[in-house]
């Protein structure tokens, strides 16, 4: 399967700042969001902690996180976003697919939305 790309709108808890905005890789094996730093800084997005992330070629590194509203085909959630380097692509995380109740369809090699959300 080929890479997924989406729009993607971020912005702060309370929505009073411009949102950053940009195509976004869609990587279902990433668990968090992924955008460079100074984006997340200049949309008012707060630092709220740092953990530990083990990137795709084994390389384990500290990123800071925080939390934000994430917002793509017609969906939002809140979602925790990794502050990344500057030369990073953005990515959308698993958590945030998740829930927004969107996933992979491999037939179409797109997002689809489900019918409904698993409670079992």
């Amino acid at each position: 399967m080929g890479l997924i790309h989406v729009t993607v709108n971020v912005s702060n808890l309370q929505k009073n700042q411009s949102p950053f905005e940009a195509e976004f890789l869609v990587d279902t094996g990433a668990i968090d969001c992924l955008v460079p730093a100074s984006a997340l800084r200049a949309a008012g997005i707060d630092i709220e902690g740092q953990d530990i992330y083990e990137l795709a070629n084994g390389e384990v590194v500290e990123y800071p996180y925080g939390f934000a509203r994430i917002s793509f085909m017609g969906s939002e959630t809140v979602a925790q976003i990794i502050f990344g380097p500057e030369d990073c692509e953005p990515m959308l995380g698993v958590v945030a697919l998740e829930n927004t109740g969107i996933g992979i369809d491999p037939v179409s090699r797109g997002l689809k939305r489900m019918a409904a959300k698993p409670l079992k």
